[in-house]
């Protein structure tokens, strides 16, 4: 019943009397020579259907206009000649015997710079970041007035603790010097809900951030200066639901805005109805039309007008801060034939732009579903170039934890990657070895040094794109039970912290040793083509060693990973087809020279990263 009092009331008479007669239209502005000349502007405002639009400007048509369940609300279609030039027109909307409304609309020129929008590809280390436990760099932001949620305490892990846009500004030499490329923060859009509102994930604006993060202006300052230092901007989406505070929730356009169940429905969370050719269609909508939880109600994607409003938010922040890729959240909860629709839209807008999602799923094939080119047969192409790859994340885990076996162990890492044939192509998956959702890594490996160390080797060597959750270069630690304690501060962020891990002077000794082994191999990464976009071979694990190469025509690096309790060697006559012509080799760590390559000894629970030489 709950479903049903809380959507009825939002057609409710007392919530229509509290907006103003023209409340918002979004987008508020928009460009000229976009490549869709369509724009569908979101008008919001009391009674607003009764009223007539019009307009006049060279270039720009009033296609349509669609009155919806709810009067406060008009969808006004435009279409902008690809000519149009640059300028400000007037929307009117207009009812006879009343005031006239008017809305000053810009078409603003296009940002042609050569460093916006990139793509994001694996030539880069992404560098994943929850924001508000990160760095706060403005106080003043801490508490906004009128926020449903002021409650500021770093002593909890539910509330806010203050974290901002500017403190991340602040340390953008941190992040270069580590040898990363590329930002991934965790959702900064406003998330005006009443509780647990830090990690963004329930927004409640579609087209502005977070005032407790700062502004769209610094958010946009912040991409600027990432790309200023050569560095990527890859902005967290939600497409399967929003927050129960945005404005579109609390007075919806129609009924049909989400998807409305007799009683709270939660999702089941089950992937593999998807692809089961036995499902009932029953559990496949469970599966994609329950909710995430009950305060982020679960978008209709069937209502055109729900498509058109998510696909051009995206698009005007790409546009407005020249982003270079998405992070796509709950992506199996989506409507498969909108998110294909809508990746389109996005790669015919910009070609260079990219994407991938998370599919929190187990089983090579269960990932592989979600991504382009129809590969298993799945019927028609996602259009989704990549994935977070949790079955890559599953192989190293078991790699460095499990016993050696037929199929355990070090040889689950390596059968997931001999899987790769079920892809269009691998190398657009992130790999990854923690983030904001699970345990942090120096716990999971038992805070084991060396198998620590193995892991990282193992990220910033194999194929696809690696990525790395704050603070894991500190030796960061703790289990996600629950998740709160896998996002607490990086210390050092705050003004009032004693220690200050951002500097060497901060860190503990074996801190630093990660921090410098994790900077070492991530800037031989970042300099070294070999590493981003050279071929991969590997070789079936023996006795708990595993063996792959990273090559092109200009280097061969050899990656060796133990796995055992005890010092292993490795007879490489078996890989003549990489080793030949080789003659020595260095240790990219260490550089430590290795004069002959017929037998490397490697140490327990270690894995060598070595540059052949001849």
């Amino acid at each position: 019943m709950f479903l049903f009092f809380f959507f009825s009331l939002l057609f409710s008479t007392v919530v229509f009397a509290q907006i103003p007669s023209l409340e918002r239209v979004e987008p508020s502005f928009w460009w000229a020579g976009m490549k869709n000349p369509e724009l569908q502007l979101v008008v919001h405002g009391k009674n607003i259907s009764e009223r007539e639009v019009n307009l006049s400007y060279a270039g720009v048509k009033l296609a349509k206009v669609h009155k919806v369940e709810n009067p406060n609300y008009l969808f006004v279609d435009l279409l902008i000649a690809p000519e149009t030039a640059p300028g400000i027109f007037t929307l009117n909307f207009e009812k006879k015997g009343a005031k006239r409304l008017s809305y000053k609309y810009e078409l603003k020129a296009r940002d042609t710079s050569p460093n916006r929008i990139q793509g994001v590809t694996n030539k880069d280390f992404i560098y994943l970041i929850m924001p508000d436990r990160f760095a706060n760099g403005d106080k003043k932001n801490d508490v906004v007035k009128g926020m449903q949620e002021t409650a500021l305490n770093r002593d909890s892990m539910y509330y806010r603790h203050g974290g901002d846009i500017q403190g991340i500004i602040d340390h953008l030499d941190y992040f270069q010097d580590l040898g990363v490329t590329a930002l991934w923060l965790n959702p900064v859009l406003e998330n005006d809900q009443p509780r647990t509102s830090y990690h963004g994930y329930a927004n409640t604006e579609n087209y502005k951030i977070d005032r407790r993060y700062g502004s769209n202006e610094l958010y946009k300052k912040l991409v600027d200066e990432c790309h200023s230092r050569g560095m990527k901007m890859i902005k967290d989406l939600v497409h399967n639901h929003l927050g129960s505070q945005h404005w579109i929730i609390k007075d919806m356009p129609s009924r049909d805005w989400v998807h409305q169940w007799p009683s709270y429905t939660k999702s089941s969370f089950r992937d593999q109805v998807l692809f089961d050719p036995y499902a009932a269609e029953s559990e496949k909508k469970l599966m994609t039309d329950g909710w995430f939880d009950n305060h982020m109600p679960d978008m209709n994607q069937a209502n055109p007008f729900v498509r058109k409003y998510f696909t051009q938010s995206h698009i005007w922040w790409i546009e407005y801060a020249g982003l270079d890729g998405f992070r796509l959240d709950t992506y199996a909860y989506n409507d498969a034939e909108f998110m294909a629709e809508w990746a389109k839209e996005i790669k015919r807008e910009y070609p260079r732009f990219t994407f991938f999602a998370e599919t929190w799923v187990h089983g090579v094939p269960n990932q592989a579903f979600f991504t382009q080119g129809n590969t298993i047969n799945r019927g028609f192409d996602t259009e989704l170039p990549g994935v977070t790859d949790f079955q890559c994340l599953w192989g190293i885990n078991e790699a460095l934890n499990g016993k050696f076996g037929w199929d355990e162990g070090i040889t689950k890492l390596y059968t997931t990657i001999a899987s790769d044939f079920v892809y269009q192509d691998p190398t657009r998956n992130v790999v990854f070895l923690d983030n904001h959702d699970l345990s942090r890594f120096y716990s999971v490996v038992g805070e084991d040094f060396n198998k620590y160390k193995s892991g990282i080797a193992w990220l910033l060597t194999t194929r696809g794109i690696p990525q790395m959750y704050y603070g894991t270069e500190i030796l960061m630690k703790n289990f996600s039970n629950p998740d709160g304690l896998v996002r607490e501060d990086f210390k050092g962020g705050w003004t009032e912290d004693k220690v200050n891990k951002f500097k060497a002077e901060g860190r503990s000794e074996k801190e630093n040793e990660a921090y410098n082994f994790v900077r070492t191999l991530a800037n031989y990464r970042r300099n070294n083509p070999v590493l981003q976009t050279g071929k991969l071979m590997q070789y079936v694990p023996e006795n708990g060693i595993y063996v792959y190469f990273r090559y092109n025509d200009d280097k061969t690096v050899m990656i060796i990973m133990n796995s055992n309790d005890k010092e292993g060697s490795v007879n490489t006559a078996r890989f003549t087809e990489r080793v030949s012509g080789y003659s020595s080799a260095v240790n990219v760590i260490s550089q430590e020279n290795i004069g002959a390559l017929q037998t490397i000894k490697v140490p327990a629970k270690t894995t060598l990263v070595l540059e052949l030489k001849k």
